[in-house]
């Protein structure tokens, strides 16, 4: 039973949260974009305050490692870092999409027979940084950057049902239901499709997988990590 620090900075949102257990017990986080720099160690006083804990009480320090904004990961990352080394506490990684889908698979029940889900970060124009997991965890599709068109889904949704979420995810919404009465998704309409708003990244989703890394050992060199960028850095696309 682990008392974790987590910090997701990897898009719009800066977020962080303690989990206990792999429980969030606290959250505080804001949509306000350029305010991470501002905000992040802020956000870290009032939460652990609340939780009535010092940083050394944690048990290890969680970032979310992207994909995603390269500002917002490099200004969490080198908080994390930061924190670690003053501390002394073990540096874990929690891939970004990864645990959003976790969150997605929390809020989605049995009945709706979710076959996949399918984490999506808005990235510039028509692309999003994405994966596709299956109904038990399991990653089907490695993290990439995909620009979205009308059919960039259809072999999934021929026949399975699949769950888009995330700040990206309006994109792929947009496509569909424009182009939908002209393309092979007219078969199925959008019936194969659940959409789900309330999923985006934030640090209340980290706190499972940040659990399982610690319980696991899989802590990271705090000397020489570096977050999951994905893309090489793009000057003006900042949050």
């Amino acid at each position: 039973m682990a008392l974790i620090l987590n910090i997701e900075t990897a898009t719009s949102v800066c977020s962080v949260s303690v989990s206990l257990n792999a429980k969030t017990i606290v959250l505080e986080e804001t949509d306000e974009k350029n305010i991470h720099a501002e905000k992040i160690t802020q956000f870290i006083r009032n939460v652990l305050k609340e939780a009535g804990k010092g940083l050394s009480d944690m048990d290890a320090i969680a970032i979310g490692s992207g994909p995603g904004s390269y500002t917002g990961l490099r200004i969490g990352a080198s908080t994390a870092k930061g924190l670690c080394y003053a501390t002394g506490k073990p540096l874990i990684a929690v891939s970004t999409l990864e645990a959003m889908a976790e969150k997605a698979r929390e809020e989605t029940n049995s009945s709706l027979k979710v076959d996949f889900y399918c984490p999506m970060i808005d990235a510039r124009r028509q692309e999003v940084y994405m994966a596709v997991y299956d109904a038990s965890g399991f990653e089907v599709s490695k993290p990439e950057a995909k620009i979205l068109d009308a059919t960039s889904f259809s072999g999934y949704l021929e026949q399975n049902k699949i769950a888009f979420f995330g700040d990206g995810m309006p994109k792929l919404k947009k496509l569909l239901e424009l182009h939908q009465p002209v393309t092979e998704l007219k078969i199925n309409g959008l019936h194969n499709v659940l959409w789900l708003d309330q999923i985006h990244a934030s640090a209340a989703n980290m706190g499972a997988l940040a659990e399982q890394a610690y319980i696991m050992g899989d802590f990271k060199d705090v000397a020489y990590f570096e977050p999951f960028y994905l893309k090489d850095f793009i000057g003006n696309n900042k949050y």
